[in-house]
């Protein structure tokens, strides 16, 4: 039965209901405040879990041929360090292990780039016990997103992206994945935090959790109480090798606009300025906005009439307050189409015409 994250009303009632959500009330304050908890999260497990797959990847190993050195530095020390090389180590090979979502009944699943990247095999592990090939679709190293397809002759059950904009911290949430190896594993927490930036790359917004993440858990999906997946489970703070209690889950709706594109194209493309920038000291005295300090040969900003020194206060009318604001303002915009660039130059405000480039691979920002 085809899974859905935004369940028609009685679906959610039975679901809320299976899981003994009651109240608790505060004491001695003037109107008592509710907080809820769950009892059980077992009716929401019964119900995602079977889209949740686990992920095997085989990439090549260096030359050295030598095993132990392919153990991954979380697993070092730990009691899961033998186990990983008598099932995963051999020779010429690296075996990983890691999660993903179906998202459609055809097979297409979700995961993090980093997951999938050199890999030269991927397996998925399904919920009816099933290993198949799957094949990637699209990837993008920028937002650690990557869309895998595997055939499975039929249809698969699956799940929908929820609204990550209506999660509040202290919020409930029930992540699922693959901890190092031990298959469709779930845990229990609350988010921790929204927008975190954690500096993997221009576009972290990331929400925190502290249900426990560990190896193995990345590409994951993160699930509200009404079975929608608000986010996918990609970073954990882990300085002795397992979860503390701090885990990173990228935003359903930063998510699925990039896993949308990278179904239909393959591929994502942003819009570019070709300018280096930097943020203006405190005291700087000039309108917020962020410094030009190069320009890329013939790019976008240096064919616009953009000089190193101006600095740019907004896009299309929305304000850049910070390198961040402009590299994700710009990267939203579709490559060939023209932009106004209000920015200060000497003191004088003007607005400039761009016509966006595409975001090479290798650009800075």
């Amino acid at each position: 039965m085809p899974l859905s994250p935004t369940l028609p009303m009685h679906r959610r009632g039975a679901i809320r209901a299976g899981l003994g959500i009651f109240a608790a009330f505060a004491i001695g304050t003037p109107m008592a405040a509710a907080q809820w908890m769950p009892r059980s999260f077992a009716p929401l497990v019964r119900h995602v879990l079977p889209a949740v797959v686990n992920i095997a990847v085989t990439e090549k190993a260096g030359s050295n041929g030598d095993i132990a050195s392919l153990l991954p530095p979380e697993l070092r020390g730990t009691p899961f360090a033998q186990q990983f090389l008598r099932r995963f180590g051999r020779e010429g090979e690296v075996r990983a292990a890691a999660s993903g979502f179906i998202i459609d009944p055809s097979g297409v699943i979700v995961t993090n780039n980093h997951v999938v990247s050199g890999a030269s095999r991927i397996l998925v592990s399904l919920s009816d016990r099933r290993t198949l090939p799957a094949r990637v679709i699209g990837t993008d190293a920028l937002t650690d997103i990557a869309v895998l397809k595997v055939d499975a002759g039929g249809k698969l059950p699956f799940v929908r992206f929820g609204d990550s904009s209506s999660v509040q911290v202290g919020d409930w949430v029930l992540a699922c994945g693959n901890p190092f190896g031990l298959g469709g594993t779930v845990t229990a927490g609350i988010v921790s935090a929204e927008g975190r930036n954690i500096d993997e790359g221009p576009y972290d917004r990331f929400l925190q959790i502290d249900a426990p993440l560990n190896p193995g858990s990345s590409g994951g999906p993160l699930f509200d109480l009404d079975g929608g997946v608000i986010g996918m489970n990609t970073a954990i703070v882990a300085p002795n090798g397992g979860s503390v209690g701090i885990g990173f889950a990228i935003p359903s709706n930063a998510l699925a606009p990039i896993v949308a594109e990278l179904r239909a194209s393959g591929a994502i493309r942003r819009g570019w300025l070709g300018v280096s920038i930097e943020s203006l000291p405190d005291d700087s005295g000039r309108d917020a906005g962020v410094l030009v300090t190069g320009l890329s040969s013939g790019g976008p900003a240096e064919r616009s009439g953009i000089r190193p020194g101006d600095v740019l206060l907004a896009v299309n009318g929305i304000a850049v307050p910070s390198p961040l604001d402009l590299i994700r303002t710009v990267a939203g915009l579709p490559p060939g189409n023209r932009a106004t660039v209000t920015l200060n130059r000497n003191g004088a405000r003007m607005a400039l015409a761009v016509t966006i480039g595409e975001r090479p691979a290798d650009a800075p920002e």
